[in-house]
């Protein structure tokens, strides 16, 4: 690696600033305020939220509290893969059954098309493309974790969402000696992410929503109103959201439902002679079947963006540089993108960076109301929150506003779920099966079977209702 993470910005929030010719910050709080809705967030959740509160009532007097600026946090330094619930019908088929996940699927179906509609609406430029989602196969143990896919989409009579691919088919998207055949999401598109949040922000800001950035939230003392405390001033709202997803596993409330994960990214400079060579012209998003999952994507100016789950565990919620600037986690990015797509292996990397994902027990996300208050929260989107957050922030509005409708119908909202271990117990199990599942797909990638002692630790999560890795 001849970059590491850590060091700056990521490079999505770096070009979606430059693009905006230098846009102040908003203000940090300075003062006591009140307020209808505040809002501990500034990221995709939080923003969705506000512009569906003022949407519904113009009149409602919203905030923003943003410990940093918006897009510095996970909505601004994800792969930008954005798409509804169809890559989770199994999960979700075994969770709630088949009707209540079709109905969470159909739900998801409205993203794309909101998301669209936003931008043009708002005449924003977020680099949306609509080139659909391959789940690749990289392996002969990764051909399960496709053939779940289509069974729960042939189940759900959703065979039109979830589609297989030959491996000559998918080699008429992306040469790669490794993929062996693939199921297509069509329903999904990449984006910016940094370009979208800052989009979001500037809608906000335009509907009226006062934002106040740098303004971390210091306590939270619910009752009637709730007060906020920041390091320079208090808020007081009649509704409070919390729309912090990794930062909330340390909130008591959620304590036993999240752990803070991590994913790392690196940027290769613009190739597009060789994005050319390989067939990859189409804006696909891509993924491998690993469990500690590979994600892909091009951007319009031919660069190369290569994720690697798997990264460092939090400790109690806390985040810190383990998080954000983990080298050898993107020194694994850097090594997959030279084994999956080795026409590439000339690519430069330019640009490496790394964030927390708020990873529930069961890998889909909740909501729901803290009982005896009037404070909302969510999270849980488990490394595919850009696109449901949208539904998110439609859930969290309709909470925030009393309402009992289609949003807090859906089985997302208040559902039950398995509490994680306490710690130390949680992340340092973590940190053993991490290990092991690292181990094993290492293995498989070379067409091995892994270690005796990490096959049977990997097995750890089932026990305790935990899953780590998206297999």
């Amino acid at each position: 690696m001849s970059v590491a993470p850590g060091l700056a910005p990521p490079w999505w929030l770096e070009e979606a600033l430059a693009a905006e010719s230098s846009v102040p910050d908003a203000p940090a709080l300075d003062a006591d305020v009140d307020v209808d809705v505040a809002i501990v967030g500034g990221g995709f959740t939080g923003l969705w939220t506000a512009l569906a509160l003022r949407g519904r009532d113009p009149s409602l007097r919203v905030a923003i509290l943003e410990k940093e600026i918006v897009g510095w946090g996970p909505s601004g330094r994800n792969g930008g893969f954005l798409h509804g619930f169809a890559t989770r019908a199994a999960k979700l088929r075994a969770l709630v059954g088949d009707a209540a996940a079709l109905e969470v699927i159909e739900a998801g179906k409205r993203i794309v098309p909101a998301v669209k509609a936003f931008c043009a609406e708002h005449g924003e430029d977020v680099w949306l493309r609509h080139g659909g989602y391959l789940k690749v196969s990289a392996s002969p143990a990764q051909d399960q974790a496709l053939d779940r896919v289509l069974a729960a989409a042939q189940a759900l009579g959703l065979e039109q969402d979830a589609v297989a691919l030959s491996g000559d088919e998918v080699a008429g998207r992306i040469r790669s000696p490794r993929f062996r055949r693939a199921v297509l999401f069509p329903d999904c598109v990449t984006v910016q992410p940094s370009r979208l949040a800052r989009a979001l922000r500037r809608a906000a800001l335009a509907e009226g929503v006062t934002l106040y950035e740098r303004t971390p939230v210091v306590d939270l003392r619910p009752g009637s109103p709730s007060e906020l405390a920041t390091p320079r001033g208090r808020v007081r709202a009649r509704e409070v959201v919390l729309a912090v997803n990794a930062s909330l596993a340390g909130w008591k409330p959620a304590r036993g439902l999240l752990t803070n994960f991590s994913s790392y990214i690196v940027l290769t400079e613009p190739v597009p002679h060789l994005l050319e060579k390989i067939g990859w012209i189409g804006g696909e998003a891509v993924t491998d079947a690993r469990s500690l999952v590979h994600y892909f994507r091009t951007t319009p100016d031919g660069r190369v963006v290569m994720g690697a789950g798997g990264g460092p565990i939090g400790y109690g919620g806390r985040i810190d540089g383990r998080l954000t600037a983990d080298a050898a986690s993107a020194a694994r990015a850097g090594a997959a993108l030279r084994r999956l797509l080795p026409d590439l292996a000339g690519a430069r990397i330019t640009h490496a960076w790394g964030g927390p994902i708020d990873v529930s027990a069961d890998h889909l996300p909740f909501f729901d109301t803290v009982a005896g208050t009037r404070v909302h929260y969510g999270a849980g989107y488990s490394g595919s929150g850009a696109g449901p957050s949208w539904v998110g922030g439609q859930i969290l509005a309709s909470l925030a506003l009393g309402r009992e409708d289609e949003w807090t119908a859906l089985p997302l909202v208040g559902r039950k779920i398995e509490r994680l271990p306490p710690e130390p117990i949680r992340s340092l199990g973590g940190r053993l099966v991490r290990a092991g599942l690292l181990a094993c797909e290492e293995a498989e990638d070379e067409g091995r079977r892994g270690p005796l002692l990490a096959r049977a630790v990997v097995r750890i999560p089932d026990l305790v209702g935990m899953q780590i890795g998206t297999r």
